[in-house]
């Protein structure tokens, strides 16, 4: 294991940076085999209850490492290979991974900081899909992400014109859930993660899951989807704790463990 990504626990809170700031957290290989890692950690550590998924210094990251070439690789297979497996990772995590980007978040920088279930952003940042400007098409499911959160005439347009979209508009086009100042912005991000930390970890797990599920699906089998994860769930510990504690008037103690 590198130094490329940085893995820290805080409490029920394991916090992932990116961690190549002089080349403002390009991808490369190596760190895509990192970030797999770190992501499988995360995922298996029931001590873990939310991942933050951040970059070390000025931005989030600028997107694939030009300068690295394509590493004995064709661009077909890095991204079948090497950055599906991260996405995946995130898609297929039963904890929430918020994205805290700063400064950028562009080309697959920005396709990852999309993949992930919450996004806070500095007021100063900005995602940016660039790929028109080199003669590329967007990547990473980067399509899939914006024509499913934006509509295709809007997500068309983002894409082909390759405009910087700041925090605000983010927000404001629901590609964010939070704007907050620079300075702030690790700590608004960990405080956040503490605070979904507390909420039952079983529902949230089944929520991303059904909500996942719901956005490649109609509306007849996302109801039949929903009702199986209910039956998986009621009476289970948790269920009760929580049913428990809202009579007795105090704050459920989780355990996020399945069965009764």
């Amino acid at each position: 294991m590198s130094d490329i990504v940085k893995y820290e626990q805080k409490g029920a809170v394991a916090v992932i940076t990116i961690n190549r700031p002089d080349s403002m957290n390009a991808f490369t290989t190596q760190l895509s085999a990192d970030l797999q890692l770190e992501l499988e950690k995360a995922h298996n550590d029931d001590s873990v209850r939310v991942v933050v998924l951040t970059g070390e210094g000025r931005c989030f990251s600028a997107g694939a490492d030009l300068k690295s070439g394509l590493e004995g690789r064709s661009v077909y297979g890095k991204l079948q290979f090497e950055y599906r497996p991260v996405f995946a990772a995130v898609a297929a995590m039963p904890k929430p991974v918020i994205a805290a980007v700063a400064g950028s978040a562009a080309g697959i920088g920005m396709s990852l900081a999309l993949q992930c279930d919450l996004l806070i952003m500095a007021d100063s940042a900005f995602l940016l899909s660039p790929f028109a400007t080199i003669s590329l098409v967007a990547d990473g499911g980067l399509n899939w992400q914006l024509v499913r959160q934006l509509g295709y005439r809007r997500a068309y347009a983002l894409s082909i014109e390759s405009e910087r979209i700041d925090a605000k508009r983010c927000v404001e086009l629901g590609l964010a859930n939070k704007a907050v100042p620079a300075e702030e912005l690790q700590k608004s991000a960990i405080d956040w993660a503490n605070d979904l930390s507390r909420r039952a970890p079983l529902s949230l797990a089944a929520s991303k899951k059904a909500m996942r599920y719901a956005m490649d699906n109609d509306w007849a089998s996302s109801f039949d989807f929903e009702a199986d994860l209910q039956q998986t769930l009621v009476g289970c510990e948790d269920n009760l704790e929580g049913v428990k504690a809202f009579f007795d008037k105090r704050t459920p103690k989780f355990k996020g463990k399945q069965g009764s």
